[in-house]
């Protein structure tokens, strides 16, 4: 480990936070009515969407029409994008290398993880997709990261409002944030990444003669459009298989440390957002240190065990000059930049990597894994990381009040047995989903046929896939037949699970607590923006991840960890 690898960490975070902090300024005064510098432009074009798909962005709704037409919305992006990649070949526009049929479970399971903000991807885009199919793709990238912020304003409206009965207008909250923040944002950050040196066109792939004489196809397309929204609106999902660690998606360092922030941007900004709407900001401190301590902590311990190298060649008497594992890392990057790349997109859930997970060392590849197992709340995806966050602090409140025996209250309102239960049915959810979906693959022989490696690492890479699809990260651990039918079946499940099962008991919860009148706080309220509180919500974040996950992660990367020291290789 080098200080400048340790340093750029704490650097990293140093930057973010002011740029959250402004931004959430911006979505604030878009979202609650305030007035921008960009309204005259965007004002007129709101009005005229509005007219022409014909619906009232001024009514207030229930959560339960909110919800529906949230859901209608998502189900339609999967239908247009299923039939638009089963129609491919026959499609003449966009497709110069003349991309052919794309398998049936295959399109479903990429149909589900764009409406979802996964972006899984068990296929190498650019050997796959036309560029038409790619557009498609980049326009469900648009629409797909707003659902969460959606998602979002209706549990913080929960605690900012009282005797209400409504939560909100899906349109208002929908069309704003794309029009406002998503397209404006999106267009400067892809002019950006033109300048750092990706490339952006529809020609023909260049065909190259290497000085051997071999023949080399060298594939290019709209890169830099497509990663400027893959970042900002944390999909993951990439124009090649290789992601950031292709020279075209990030040319350099400077360019991969922006979509770094551009990718974290929104995510933190919606931790400030939250303390605006709900006017208390000093309840957010709580909610950042924690989610800044675990960052921090999660992308040293990456960086330490893949900097320390792999024990299974010490063991076996095979000491290099350098120690550090550099498989599977991109050298333009190292070891210090691509591990903080990989903690960041796993933390804050937008899957996209700079270096392979499946290299890493076993604690090295563990820490993405407990981050998506945590249900991605260090910052998180564009809201559903602090409504997640949100979850884990009413069930904290929950255990404190039995400790002392109050009723816990959380922003002035009483938490009473129905948001106790949303919240746990939120976490149980996803876990059962991971934890039973990863039983049943190594359990029958259409999953188990699938598992390249064997022993602890084959069951790691198991336990990534299903992680990262309830997850909705969309990152993959690699040495997994992901694009048989199996996999793209039962992990196109888990996407499904992790986005709305997961979070539609949120809704609930928040729409419960905005029927509710606010309570003053008096001597027994329990203080919700110091050190207490601070410590007992981390504790319930770890203890519950490692609690349910621990027999499992015991098998995988904590089993391979210790072999690896005795010199046990699996193969």
């Amino acid at each position: 480990m080098t200080w400048q690898g340790v340093l750029q960490i704490f650097v990293l975070l140093i930057v973010i936070l002011p740029i959250g902090k402004l931004l959430s300024i911006y979505m604030y005064k878009f979202l609650d009515g305030g007035k921008t510098l960009t309204d005259k432009l965007f004002v007129p074009i709101e009005k005229k969407l509005y007219r022409f798909i014909g619906v009232n962005s001024s009514s207030e709704m229930a959560w339960t029409r909110y919800l529906f037409i949230l859901l209608a919305v998502n189900f339609i992006g999967f239908v247009v994008l299923a039939i638009l990649i089963a129609l491919q070949p026959i499609l003449p526009w966009f497709n110069p290398q003349h991309m052919g049929r794309v398998p049936f479970w295959t399109n479903i399971n990429t149909s589900i993880s764009f409406i979802t903000n996964t972006n899984w991807q068990n296929y190498s885009g650019e050997t796959t997709l036309s560029y038409l199919s790619q557009i498609w793709l980049t326009v469900e990238q648009f629409l797909s990261p707003v659902s969460g912020i959606c998602i979002f304003l209706v549990v913080v409206r929960g605690f900012s409002r009282s005797n209400s009965k409504t939560i909100g207008n899906f349109w208002h909250d929908f069309v704003r944030t794309i029009i406002w923040l998503v397209i404006p944002v999106s267009f400067i950050s892809a002019i950006v990444l033109l300048a750092l040196g990706s490339p952006d066109n529809f020609s023909p792939y260049i065909v190259a003669h290497t000085l051997q004489g071999a023949k080399q196809v060298i594939a290019q397309g709209p890169v830099a459009s497509m990663t400027s929204i893959m970042q900002f609106g944390d999909n993951g999902g990439g124009f090649f298989n290789a992601n950031a660690a292709h020279p075209y998606a990030a040319p350099n360092v400077v360019s991969l440390l922006f979509q770094t922030i551009l990718g974290m941007s929104v995510p933190v900004a919606c931790v400030f957002l939250f303390g605006k709407m709900i006017k208390d900001k000093l309840q957010i401190k709580p909610i950042m240190a924690v989610m800044g301590v675990l960052f921090i902590l999660g992308a040293f311990l990456m960086y330490h065990y893949e900097a320390t190298g792999n024990p299974a060649l010490a063991a076996h008497g095979i000491h290099l000059a350098s120690s550090q594992n550099y498989e599977g890392k991109e050298s333009r990057f190292g070891i210090g930049t691509s591990t903080l790349f990989n903690n960041t997109t796993t933390a804050v859930s937008w899957g996209s990597v700079a270096a392979a997970n499946d290299s890493m060392t076993p604690l090295g590849g563990l820490i993405p894994l407990f981050n998506m197992m945590t249900g991605e709340v260090i910052f998180g995806s564009w809201g559903v990381g602090m409504v997640g966050m949100l979850a884990y602090a009413v069930l904290t409140l929950f255990l404190a009040g039995l400790m002392v025996g109050r009723t816990p209250e959380y922003l002035g309102k009483k938490i009473e047995s129905f948001e106790v239960k949303m919240a746990v049915l939120s976490m149980i959810v996803p876990s059962l989903a991971i934890l039973i979906l990863s039983a049943l693959s190594v359990a029958v022989s259409a999953g188990k046929s699938g598992i390249f490696n064997l022993g602890p690492h084959g069951l790691t890479e198991v336990l990534y896939a299903f992680s990262s699809g309830v997850g909705n990260n969309g990152s993959a651990f690699g040495g997994l037949n992901a694009a048989s039918p199996w996999y793209s079946a039962t992990v196109g499940i888990a996407m499904l699970l992790g986005r709305y099962p997961m979070y539609i008991p949120l809704m609930a919860m928040g729409a419960s607590l905005a029927k509710k009148q606010k309570i003053p706080a008096n001597a027994g309220t329990f203080p919700t923006h110091g050190i207490l509180f601070t410590i007992l919500l981390m504790g319930t974040v770890l203890v519950v991840g490692v609690l349910i996950f621990f027999p499992a992660l015991a098998l995988g990367p904590l089993a391979e960890q210790f072999a690896a020291h005795a010199g046990k290789l699996f193969g």
